[in-house]
């Protein structure tokens, strides 16, 4: 398997949770799971897989620390790297912009990367989101607060699905 790292951030910990179960999953060790709040743009190099994950907040927005790694990534070589995303929201209150902030990470590097672990929007419930293109999230869109019932069952999934391409 290509080496793997997972850059999440993380204001009330569900992003943090989810990566760390990925990354369990996954075979990641701790050292290969960064919190963006501290990470450059040369920390994503020595990995072939990089896999990103943000919560969504107020209004469709990125996550703190994410809003100021974006800004980062246009530095960051992503174009020999397969990159997957996973996203953190709330499907019921905020209905119209449900994980959103992975739709923006999606358009920041699009064009640079592949990106992997496209997620059908079926079983889902929400009215928009800018991370669906197709009827497919751009990852993996996770609502601990009201599905969390449905998490494990999604991330193993998805994981099978990334799995067969790195």
């Amino acid at each position: 398997m290509s080496k793997t790292g997972i850059f999440y951030g993380s204001s009330g910990g569900n992003t943090q949770e989810i990566a760390k179960q990925i990354a369990s999953k996954l075979g990641v060790t701790s050292e290969n799971i960064h919190d963006v709040a501290s990470v450059k743009a040369n920390d994503l190099a020595p990995y072939d897989v990089l896999l990103f994950g943000t919560s969504t907040w107020g209004l469709g927005d990125l996550q703190d620390d994410w809003e100021d790694f974006i800004r980062v990534l246009p530095a960051a070589d992503l174009s020999d790297k397969k990159v997957a995303l996973f996203g953190c929201g709330d499907s019921s209150t905020y209905s119209d912009t449900f994980c959103d902030a992975m739709g923006k990470i999606y358009q920041a590097i699009k064009g640079r990367t592949t990106i992997i672990g496209f997620t059908d929007t079926s079983g889902y419930s929400f009215d928009t989101s800018e991370s669906v293109i197709d009827n497919q999230f751009v990852g993996l869109a996770i609502d601990e607060d009201n599905e969390s019932n449905l998490s494990e069952a999604r991330i193993n999934n998805w994981i099978e699905k990334i799995k067969s391409v790195i």
